[in-house]
């Protein structure tokens, strides 16, 4: 599922699935690591699974997509 959204993106930009993810691991980077997030924000982080202390795109894409079938079955 992860590839055909890559493939999609990269498509409708004009770039390579690489700089998709590429751009995609930068601005999820930016978000943890931003010094003046709320804690709210922290909360909302603090809820996506994964391995490491950052999610990779791969896992910020499963527990997104997830959040909306989960919320429009509501």
């Amino acid at each position: 599922m992860n590839r055909k959204i890559y493939r999609k993106l990269a498509k409708k930009h004009g770039v390579t699935v690489a700089e998709v993810k590429k751009d995609m691991q930068e601005a999820i980077n930016t978000a943890y690591t931003d010094s003046d997030r709320d804690l709210i924000n922290i909360y909302a982080q603090n809820s996506v699974p994964r391995k490491g202390d950052i999610p990779t795109p791969d896992e910020m894409i499963r527990f997104v997509a997830t959040e909306v079938r989960r919320k429009s079955s509501i």
